[in-house]
């Protein structure tokens, strides 16, 4: 299906005003097909043209983190928090990203958040690998004693 859309998609010729948004589903066409090196520039492109759209903000966090890129993972999930501070998968995912660079604090305080806002996401805690790095930390195995 992916492959489809951005048949569709190329076939565009001028989508005006909302080239942003092409571009964004192009990039997440790409994205689900793991061509995250190829949707990198598309969503660069698409942020720029639609800094508001944290679906493409986090489309490009997913990608950056994919092709190595963790800095720029949550250089774009800050961007979209910037636009959207009360998204709990945000703030989730920069608790992800912030986990594999073994900045504690930081992690700890956006899942705590994220769990706050939506508490669904502590059921995807425990099986998420991303949280290794911090599982052993006393401040992650006190938040988890209390979600689970």
């Amino acid at each position: 299906m992916p492959r489809q859309a951005l048949a569709l998609l190329e076939r565009v010729e001028n989508p005006g005003t909302y080239r942003g948004h092409l571009l964004y589903l192009r990039g997440e066409g790409l994205r689900a097909l793991e061509r995250y090196q190829d949707a990198v520039p598309i969503l660069v492109d698409a942020v720029d043209l639609a800094p508001s759209n944290i679906h493409a903000w986090m489309a490009l966090g997913w990608c950056y983190k994919r092709t190595g890129r963790l800095d720029d993972a949550i250089d774009s999930l800050e961007k979209a928090h910037e636009v959207e501070p009360s998204e709990p998968l945000i703030e989730y995912n920069l608790a992800c990203y912030y986990s594999l660079k073994g900045i504690k604090q930081r992690a700890l305080d956006y899942l705590t958040s994220a769990i706050h806002t939506n508490p669904a996401l502590r059921d995807l805690v425990g099986r998420e690998p991303d949280f290794d790095p911090i599982r052993s930390d006393p401040g992650f195995q006190a938040l988890v004693s209390v979600i689970v």
